[in-house]
């Protein structure tokens, strides 16, 4: 059972969220909070599994909730969700140590796969946002990638592992790598998990991003970020 705070300043939009959550049997709705620091209080008590997180409120914004969240060190992690497709929303929810970034018009599924996804430890983000978040880093990028035999994290990574980790690099879900590697997704998950441990990255995010440093996937390899 995956327990979810709350966080809008619109009660309809609250209960939206609430009655798509009793839905369905794998989720509970553990509180709600209309306020950026009534969400910071409700996140230290209830230490719900997830924070379904608005951006623009009152007082205290949804970015700053976050941050203050993920500072205090709880077992939350949080899903921003917003009605501005705007970059600097999503660079700020990132920076903050949000888990996940979605918009308020994707579809009920995609919501709660992106609970789901949150909750067991993975980053997700609306698929047009990740395109131009990646391809902005990549402007950034050397125009030689680092060699990977200078990382030692990467040195860790056995054979199997850094397939992993290019195929994370190029944006496949469990999912998909586990059909086109011909693996169960358990297996994948367990893979997953071992590599963001070595590799010492907090989430997927910042494994694709090291692929992207270490030059073992490119933008042109990384389609499947787009579904």
């Amino acid at each position: 059972m995956i327990t979810v705070l709350i966080v809008d300043d619109q009660p309809l939009q609250r209960l939206g969220f609430r009655m798509l959550l009793e839905s369905v049997p794998d989720t509970r709705v553990a509180g709600e909070a209309a306020t950026g620091s009534e969400a910071v209080r409700q996140a230290a008590e209830l230490r719900p599994d997830v924070v379904l997180m608005d951006v623009r409120m009152p007082g205290m914004d949804g970015i700053e909730a976050t941050r203050r969240i993920v500072a205090n060190g709880g077992r939350s992690r949080v899903l921003v969700l917003t009605t501005f497709d705007l970059d600097e929303y999503a660079h700020a929810a990132l920076r903050a140590g949000a888990s996940g970034f979605l918009l308020k018009d994707a579809r009920p599924e995609e919501l709660l796969a992106g609970i789901r996804a949150v909750a067991a430890g993975d980053a997700i983000i609306a698929p047009a946002l990740t395109r131009r978040l990646l391809d902005a880093y990549v402007h950034h990028l050397p125009s030689r990638p680092r060699d990977p035999q200078d990382n030692p994290e990467l040195r860790s990574l056995t054979d199997r592992e850094r397939e992993i980790l290019v195929a994370v690099g190029r944006g496949w879900t469990n999912a998909e790598i586990a059909d086109r590697l011909t693996l169960s997704e358990s297996t994948v998950k367990t893979h997953v998990g071992h590599v963001l441990a070595k590799i010492r990255a907090r989430d997927r995010i910042q494994a694709v991003i090291l692929a992207y440093d270490l030059g073992l996937t490119h933008p042109n390899t990384s389609s499947a970020i787009d579904r």
